[in-house]
């Protein structure tokens, strides 16, 4: 492991327990019925304990948009060619894909970084170059990539987030690019918590019935082939993961060292969070789980986790598509904790014997 990444392993602490309580009591003195704004209420206290205060807006919103080609593709497990990754890259830094609809929808810029896509590209304002290789390789046949390679790719994720830090960040949401990498996302997820490849294999980008067993196959594959090692998060992302999920790991735990909140995507995004809970368990105390998505084995994955999704629109594009609508909820949560006035404030009555009829 790098001294970097056990830096930043080191400096996530746990989140501020006095500002959740002050936000806690602030939410009960507002002109509403306890509890009545649902989960927008421990939205906004969570985000006051990551924050270490009551926030009152996010002013600099990012999606990080990571992007990799993966070898695996060569079997046969992706309806799209592997082109397509490169494609989309483009397509992100000309502003005309999902995500950037979204992020402008939701006030937010979008980075997008190279982790790894074959062809590269030239120098671009919009893009950010982190490239571990030219792709993983086909982990059928072996480890994805080496284990400095893992270690590289969440190192790089932390430079980007910290990037960001110093250009102002006030929240993250994490998306992805990369043809095949729903299938490295299920085999990180079978690898880390024992369930069959089947109920964890999904149709990605829409594979038909003959090839989704296909794809389940070579997932069981790989795993038969590299046998990650469970307790061994860096293991797993090497012998089955992506560059761009490893960088998305460094994302989420670059941002949780500076107390940022970090509103993960959807499995992808969730297969990363996977590998970086797995490196610092405390983590999932700064993950809010923009949605669930319609790809199988994302509930399970969540569940893992321990995260509540707080969208269900049986989306399962990525890009970073539902943390971008993950992040409006979360600034209209803590939007209407600053902003609502209390009962003092407004001189309405409280509850004269709380409890009574």
């Amino acid at each position: 492991m790098s001294n970097k990444l056990s830096r930043v392993l080191k400096e996530i602490g746990p989140v501020d327990m006095e500002a959740m309580e002050e936000a806690r009591n602030r939410q009960d003195e507002l002109t509403k019925p306890r509890g009545s704004l649902g989960r927008l209420e421990d939205l906004a206290i969570k985000i006051a304990g990551i924050k270490g205060r009551m926030v009152q807006h996010f002013e600099h919103k990012v999606i990080v948009t990571m992007a990799a080609d993966h070898g695996v593709v060569r079997e046969g497990v992706a309806l799209y060619p592997q082109e397509v990754t490169r494609q989309m890259v483009l397509n992100f830094l000309n502003g005309g894909a999902g995500i950037n609809v979204l992020a402008r929808f939701a006030g937010a810029r979008v980075v997008v970084v190279d982790m790894g896509v074959i062809g590269g590209f030239e120098p671009h304002v919009g893009l950010v170059c982190k490239r571990i290789g030219p792709g993983t390789r086909d982990m059928t046949e072996g480890a994805a990539m080496t284990r400095r390679q893992a270690v590289n790719a969440i190192v790089a994720g932390v430079e980007v987030v910290e990037a960001e830090i110093g250009r102002g960040l006030d929240i993250v949401g994490t998306g992805d690019m990369g043809i095949g990498n729903t299938t490295a996302s299920s085999a990180i997820l079978a690898a880390v918590t024992g369930e069959a490849v089947q109920k964890v294999t999904g149709r990605g980008t829409g594979l038909a019935d003959d090839q989704l067993v296909h794809k389940a196959r070579m997932i069981k594959k790989a795993l038969e082939t590299n046998v990650p090692d469970p307790d061994d998060p860096i293991d797993i992302l090497a012998k089955v993961g992506g560059f761009e999920i490893g960088g998305l790991a460094g994302v989420m735990l670059g941002a949780a060292a500076h107390h940022v909140p970090v509103v993960i995507d959807g499995f992808v995004s969730g297969a990363a969070a996977l590998i970086a809970t797995k490196l610092s368990p405390g983590l999932t105390d700064y993950l809010v789980a923009g949605h669930l998505s319609a790809e199988s084995g994302h509930r399970t994955l969540l569940e893992y986790l321990g995260l509540d999704p707080l969208l269900t629109l049986e989306m399962r594009l990525g890009e970073g598509t539902g943390a971008a609508l993950g992040i409006a909820i979360v600034e209209a949560a803590v939007r209407s904790m600053a902003e609502m006035a209390t009962f003092a404030e407004a001189g309405v009555s409280t509850i004269e014997n709380e409890g009574d009829c």
